[in-house]
């Protein structure tokens, strides 16, 4: 994967990302990042990219013209225009599910603003993508530009030793990482927890589940409405939510709620339409579901919304149906 970085401060680029994973993964060729120096297609004899804002106002803004040059001798070289990503605090807040977009590119170029911003005629006529690392400001786009770089470079195969580790750190499938540890066993008077020295693979997988989903409901419960949870670790964050009397997250859906309404749902279908195909099989499937507890509780919950949205369909169909018999009848 090729990272393209325009930006007024080219060394900043290479030496933060020349070390490291990164780094490294840059002297195996998995991955290359060119620093391109915008003041190189200045046609100011001082090499200046930048003025006063028209209208008036603190500051300096960074000139079209250089920014677009830049660009569009990139895009000469490799015989295409890839996607521009633009630091700025305006844009969409940066987050893993993004990086994995971004790391299905095979070139991404990212530009650098600096002082008071870019001309916005450079900015309309070759950015693509305005991201974010947060509600602040800094003092120019090299740091978030850098952090995104790492962050989509992780995901790059090869890039990681362990390739597993890219799966189970934050944020992968909507959860916070679960604790770690290494030696000493005991370190001043706290200990390793029992089930990491077991050596028993499933206790330990479910142990550190268990701990994500913890971790997650403490630090970061807005991430849960959209975690991926089966239907035995979904009852597990009802219990926690119980003991600890804390509130649901928003959007979050009772396991209870979940079979009072797909039982409410059998009911509604009556003896004839039990009797469908489509209605006897989508019975069968939820009750399957619901007992074996293998499912994912978001697919059960879509599942159930669509059913419930065509049986809403079908009644409104019958009452018009209805309606039109009445009004033929008179």
């Amino acid at each position: 994967m090729n990272f393209h970085v325009l930006t007024l401060f080219p060394q900043m680029i290479t030496d933060g990302l020349g070390v490291s994973i990164t780094g490294r993964a840059m002297e195996n060729g998995l991955i290359s990042v060119e620093a391109l120096d915008i003041r190189e297609y200045s046609t100011d004899k001082h090499r200046h990219v930048d003025d006063v804002p028209y209208g008036g106002g603190a500051g300096m803004v960074m000139q079209a013209g250089p920014v677009c040059d830049a660009y569009e001798a990139l895009c000469s070289r490799l015989g295409k225009r890839p996607r521009v990503i633009y630091m700025t605090p305006q844009g969409r807040v940066f987050n893993q599910s993004i990086a994995k977009e971004l790391a299905a590119e095979e070139d991404l170029v990212f530009l650098c603003g600096h002082y008071e911003g870019i001309d916005e005629r450079a900015l309309s006529l070759i950015v693509t993508d305005n991201l974010s690392l947060g509600d602040f400001v800094l003092t120019g786009g090299e740091l978030p530009a850098m952090v995104m770089i790492d962050c989509i470079s992780r995901l790059v195969p090869g890039v990681l030793n362990n390739e597993a580790s890219a799966e189970e750190e934050s944020f992968s499938g909507g959860l916070l990482e679960y604790p770690q540890y290494t030696r000493p066993p005991v370190y001043r008077g706290l200990s390793v927890p029992e089930v990491l020295l077991t050596g028993h693979h499933k206790r330990i997988a479910d142990w550190r589940r268990r701990e994500s989903i913890k971790r997650t409901l403490e630090r970061r419960p807005d991430l849960l409405p959209e975690a991926c949870l089966s239907l035995k670790e979904q009852e597990f964050l009802e219990e926690l939510l119980t003991r600890e009397g804390a509130k649901a997250p928003q959007e979050h859906v009772q396991l209870a709620e979940l079979k009072k309404a797909l039982a409410d749902w059998a009911d509604a279908l009556g003896p004839k339409r039990q009797g469908a195909r489509a209605g006897r099989r989508g019975l069968a499937l939820a009750k399957r579901l619901l007992k074996a507890g293998a499912c994912n509780l978001r697919d059960l919950i879509g599942f159930y919304r669509v059913c419930g949205a065509r049986l809403r369909q079908e009644d409104q169909e019958r009452d018009e149906n209805i309606a039109e018999n009445r009004s033929d009848a008179r």
